[in-house]
């Protein structure tokens, strides 16, 4: 694979560099393709298109390291180099290889302006190389998922939010010294050794400082205005049994990880499907916000979900290929309230969600 013909986020400059390091390329394109966007690829994909073309750029003699390098990343893809000819800006017409994933129009497409690409595949591809050369691409693959939806809350959280009140002091002001990831696997830790400015315009000193590499997830209470009812999940949490509750399994709203090409709102109307079979007719933000900020990366986008909730109190929810064990509670806007009376309302978004509808009930009930 000495010559290689990569095109969209893949060859941006940056994520060139995180693979190859110095690399001679030359701008070129590829006729037959068309760019597929979907859901947790690591980059938009070159799908066979009569009469489409990609440009791209040309890569000269890789050396072993290069190629063994974008190989690894391919294979965690899914992706497999084919040859291809291209031309290049100049009218010559060369043969090279390109990354083709294999029956990429099976796969669910990315949603219209859910990704930034180039900071995607970016993030995505710095954490799959951080396993090359000690663990195994099918490893890696298996929780590809989970990498794309770290790398798609990395991108959404560098846009930022209101800063009326609170330092704007940003990012790149943090001194980072070391940086280590004492676990890597389906959840991810960092260690950091590193200093902040302070209120008083000094440096701190160095600071070891840990965090909880998470993504961001929709939460949503599903709301029938008419009938004036919630529906509850209820599941075994390791958070509970991991601190010895006497009763390790949650009453919760609705709740799942946003993934790479979603919107948080399409996410909440997957989830609502996945979970409890509901079809929602109106989402209602309440919040968007870290779970808890001293320690992890987590960051909430909660809902009221808009919805008919059928008579049943009981049923059942989730998807056998997750493994998820989950019974789904009907309750009156009455016994919910009397949830956060009693205690039994211990999940933070449920509490969030039912005071907030506290506020919102009339008008939710005056407009269905």
């Amino acid at each position: 694979m000495r010559d290689v013909f990569l095109y969209g986020s893949l060859g941006s400059a940056r994520v060139l560099e995180q693979l190859f390091g110095p690399v001679r390329t030359e701008a070129a394109t590829l006729g037959g393709y068309e760019t597929l966007a979907l859901k947790n690829s690591v980059f938009p994909v070159a799908n066979p298109s009569e009469g489409g073309a990609l440009d791209g750029v040309l890569l000269h003699d890789l050396s072993p390291a290069q190629a063994d390098r974008l190989a690894f990343v391919l294979d965690v893809a899914g992706a497999a180099p084919v040859p291809c000819e291209v031309e290049t800006a100049e009218g010559r017409t060369l043969t090279a290889k390109t990354a083709v994933l294999p029956r990429a129009a099976e796969r669910a497409a990315a949603e219209p302006g859910a990704v930034d690409w180039n900071r995607l595949t970016e993030a995505a591809i710095g954490e799959i190389l951080s396993y090359h050369g000690w663990r195994a691409p099918e490893a890696v693959r298996a929780v590809l998922m989970m990498i794309m939806a770290r790398a798609a809350a990395h991108v959404a959280a560098a846009h930022g939010t209101a800063a009326d009140y609170r330092s704007k002091t940003p990012h790149e002001a943090v001194e980072v010294a070391q940086m280590e990831t004492p676990h890597q696997g389906f959840f991810l830790t960092r260690s950091y050794e590193l200093r902040h400015p302070r209120f008083d315009g000094r440096m701190s000193p160095p600071l070891r400082r840990e965090v909880f590499v998470a993504t961001d997830a929709s939460i949503v209470l599903p709301y029938d205005p008419r009938r004036d009812r919630v529906l509850l999940v209820e599941q075994f949490r390791m958070g509970p049994f991991g601190r010895g509750d006497a009763y390790p399994w949650m009453l919760e709203p609705v709740a799942g990880r946003v993934d790479a090409g979603e919107t948080p709102e399409t996410t909440a109307h997957r989830e609502c499907q996945e979970e409890a079979g509901l079809a929602l007719y109106g989402l209602e933000k309440v919040s968007a916000h870290y779970c808890s900020p001293g320690d992890s990366t987590e960051y909430f986008h909660v809902f009221i979900g808009l919805c008919d909730l059928p008579e049943v109190s009981q049923g059942r929810g989730g998807l056998e290929t997750e493994h998820e064990d989950i019974r789904t509670h009907i309750l009156s806007y009455e016994q919910a309230m009397g949830l956060l009376d009693s205690g039994e309302a211990e999940a933070g978004p449920l509490v969030l969600a039912l005071l907030w509808l506290a506020k919102s009930r009339d008008r939710l009930r005056a407009t269905a």
